[in-house]
């Protein structure tokens, strides 16, 4: 992905963002909470699309493991901006709820626990993930 254009404001970023592969070409705009206009997607709406998506992929894989069927399976993410306690800076809050119609709790409570310690995003908000910046010749 790469964003390009726009203006910057908050420390945030407006623009183009595009696929290597076109398959994505969007517009991002601050949301309307953040005093934009709200007229496009914003990166917190695209994290939370991607986080949603591997979740719901983790779970659906567990949940074929234990025999279950995952197609009525939901997952809504909200990602939105908190500060950090310890130096005021911001940090992504992330929250998800599954909606897993006609199973039991006490059967959906420890495939949820498995699909977070297999999904790769909940792995990164948890524990961290490695980080390379470059800047370009």
């Amino acid at each position: 992905m790469t964003v390009s254009g726009g203006v910057a404001s908050h420390g945030r970023a407006s623009g183009r963002a595009r696929s290597s592969d076109g398959a994505l070409d969007i517009n991002l705009r601050m949301p309307a909470e953040l005093g934009g206009d709200g007229q496009a997607t914003n990166p917190e709406q695209l994290f939370a699309a991607g986080f949603a998506a591997c979740f719901h992929g983790a779970l659906s894989l567990v949940a074929r493991q234990e025999e279950l069927d995952p197609a009525a399976i939901s997952v809504e993410a909200t990602v939105a901006f908190g500060r950090d306690p310890d130096d005021g800076g911001y940090l992504l809050r992330v929250g998800l709820v599954v909606n897993w119609p006609e199973v039991d709790p006490e059967i959906a409570t420890p495939l949820l626990e498995q699909a977070d310690s297999l999904c790769p995003y909940a792995r990164m908000a948890w524990r961290g993930s490695p980080i390379t910046i470059t800047l370009a010749p």
